[in-house]
């Protein structure tokens, strides 16, 4: 029933007020550039991946959001915690996939935090306010972008320059738990240099990540505070040369509680230093890119086993041509390199380090009739395991101007963390690399002149050699199967409004066996069978918008770990959020207000912890 009631809001929500504004009503928007499915432009009616872009103009109108949240609301991803105490940590699960087999790229290059158990980057450590766009590829990208890309990538592109030699922006808000968040950059672009540079904070109150059942042991609250720098140059060698040194600082502080429904003093650090470049040279009929970055992490826990400090950090480096062999074929081929580094000289293993060499090439063939073809491989050859190699093969077929069919088969890998491979705790030098097999297909549909846009997706994904604590040591014994569909509309009938629903349905299970008995079970904790959401706004005059989306995720199994481990079920819920935004002094000043969970619904994310009840924050955003 409860499902029930989400959809019927959802619908109602989307033919009552029949708009979602993400960014302007531009038709050509259907069929947008994207970088990150291929490595280099390419229209969406080119590809047969599954994309989805977060526009400028939708992170514009989002600044009363964390980027956990933001991410939440697109078509097959489920960012767990996004709702819970503000500083809480963030998981992200694409199509049903653990956090840590999705990549998250930055400009491209890949960022990763080796002192963690997993490897995956720490969301709470990048504001929205210092990005220009996100791409979202679904499916296995191993052959692109190495380890990790199981289920997909996160390519999250950062601002860069502004229109004019001189430019200011910046934007202040204040809400709910006494949280505010201020933000001020400088850009400008010259004929012979682009640049910017900004500057971040963000703290709050918060409060208590445990739920206090009693509602009398006076749980504290557990708050947060968030310092973040990013710089860019892009200098400009003529037309055919760009080189693009950065740096990013990101250092975060926050309070958490001993877990579900205790709560403790403890606090949390973590420290991330990205410095790094990007070069690229024009050629006649393609491009070369290099581009290299540094990820050094310090993750720091204060509690009652003690002040634990973890280190890590990571090197990627990357060249690889782009070139158009002929009038249907285009050729990408590179070589990367990347290194892995923990910190500590307590281990049996002083302060480990692994490391992957791969070539890798990719053919795209386009053809006159509407037929598109991506295939391409790459060899990996790991310090430790050895070699490993992965393929894609992608197809999608334009049969006309209303039908598309598209397809993909592609393999990935994840490599056994340093953690597994020479951590304190079970680990074991032998593991070999995660391997998955991912296969989807689908179809898209256009109507109405291109302004109503339909697309079902169907897939399969599989992870054996699944790393697992089996009697005291990490091994390689288990499998993961992980199947679904997605299906997602997307409305745009004029310049004032538009709107998005779209609808997830994600099942799984591990295979595995103990003492001889078959044991496999439903595993996908935390993660919703069924998921809908509709996103819907309206131009009301040129200076006047306003947005209202629902999200909707249906039960959950979570884990209890009290005397004995317990699996618990958790209720469905409907979360509404509200924003609205007025332009000033020649839209060079927006005001802005955003409600979420407008109508106070009570629901949990993660067993024994508490969510936000409605909440609001406003304020402004300039930009001179």
């Amino acid at each position: 029933m409860s499902m029930i009631k989400g959809l019927l809001t959802a619908t109602v929500l989307l033919t009552g007020i029949q708009a979602w504004a993400q960014d302007s009503t531009n038709n050509k928007q259907l069929d947008e550039v994207v970088v990150t499915a291929t490595r280099y432009p390419v229209k969406l009616s080119e590809t047969g991946k599954v994309v989805s872009v977060i526009t400028h103009e939708q992170l514009e109108r989002s600044t009363g959001k964390s980027l956990a949240q933001l991410l939440g609301e697109q078509t097959g991803m489920i960012v767990n915690s996004a709702n819970s105490n503000p500083g809480k940590d963030k998981t992200i699960f694409l199509r049903g996939a653990s956090n840590e087999y999705t990549l998250i790229l930055v400009d491209g290059v890949p960022v990763n935090d080796p002192s963690g158990t997993g490897g995956a980057f720490d969301l709470r450590l990048f504001p929205i306010e210092t990005i220009e766009r996100i791409e979202i590829v679904k499916g296995s990208m191993s052959t692109l972008y190495g380890s990790d890309a199981i289920a997909g990538v996160i390519n999250i592109i950062t601002k860069k320059s502004g229109k004019k030699a001189v430019g200011f922006n910046g934007s202040a808000a204040y809400g709910s738990y006494n949280s505010f968040n201020g933000y001020a950059g400088i850009n400008g672009s010259t004929k012979l240099l682009d640049y910017n540079v900004q500057y971040t904070y963000s703290a709050s109150d918060g409060f208590s990540e445990a739920k206090d059942t009693s509602g009398k042991a006076s749980f504290d609250k557990d708050g947060f505070a968030r310092h973040t720098v990013q710089s860019s140059l892009t200098f400009k060698a003529g037309d055919r040369v760009k080189i693009t040194p950065y740096y990013r600082y990101s250092y975060f502080k926050g309070d958490f509680d001993a877990d579900a429904f205790l709560d403790a003093p403890d606090l949390f650090t973590a420290m991330l230093n990205n410095p790094g470049a990007v070069a690229t040279i024009s050629l006649p009929r393609g491009a070369i890119t290099a581009n290299y970055g540094y990820t050094y992490a310090k993750r720091g826990y204060i509690n009652a086993w003690g002040d634990n400090t973890f280190r890590g950090q990571f090197h990627s480096g990357d060249v690889y041509i782009t070139q158009q062999l002929n009038e249907h074929i285009k050729m990408l081929a590179g070589l990367n390199y990347q290194s892995y580094g923990l910190l500590d000289s307590t281990l049996e293993k002083k302060n480990p380090t692994t490391s992957i060499v791969s070539p890798y090439v990719s053919f795209n063939l386009r053809s006159a009739d509407g037929i598109y073809l991506e295939a391409g491989g790459r060899y990996n050859n790991h310090s430790e395991f050895g070699s490993q190699f992965t393929y894609s093969f992608n197809a999608s077929y334009q049969l006309n101007s209303r039908l598309k069919f598209f397809g993909s088969v592609s393999t990935g890998f994840k490599a056994p963390t340093l953690s597994e491979l020479f951590g304190s705790f079970g680990s074991n030098p032998l593991l070999k690399p995660e391997e998955s097999t991912n296969i989807e297909g689908g179809v898209q549909v256009f109507a109405w002149n291109r302004k109503l846009q339909f697309t079902t997706t169907g897939f399969y994904r599989d992870i054996n050699n699944l790393i697992a604590f089996v009697d005291g040591q990490m091994t390689n014994i288990d499998q993961q199967s992980d199947k679904g569909v997605e299906v997602e509309a997307t409305l745009r009938p004029t310049d004032r409004f538009t709107g998005k629903i779209s609808y997830t349905h994600v099942t799984g299970s591990i295979q595995q066996s103990r003492n001889g008995k078959d044991t496999s079970y439903y595993n996908l904790i935390r993660r919703p069978k069924h998921s809908f959401t509709v996103l819907a706004g309206y131009q009301f005059t040129p200076q006047l918008y306003a947005s209202l989306s629902a999200q909707y995720l249906g039960k959950r199994s979570d884990l209890y770990f009290g005397a004995t481990t317990t699996t618990v079920e958790l209720k469905a819920y409907t979360l509404l959020n509200l924003y609205a935004e007025y332009k000033l002094l020649k839209n060079n000043l927006r005001v802005f207000a955003d409600v979420k969970n407008l109508t106070d619904a009570d629901f949990t994310e993660v067993y024994g912890y508490n969510t936000m009840g409605i909440n609001i924050n406003g304020g402004f955003k300039v930009s001179l």
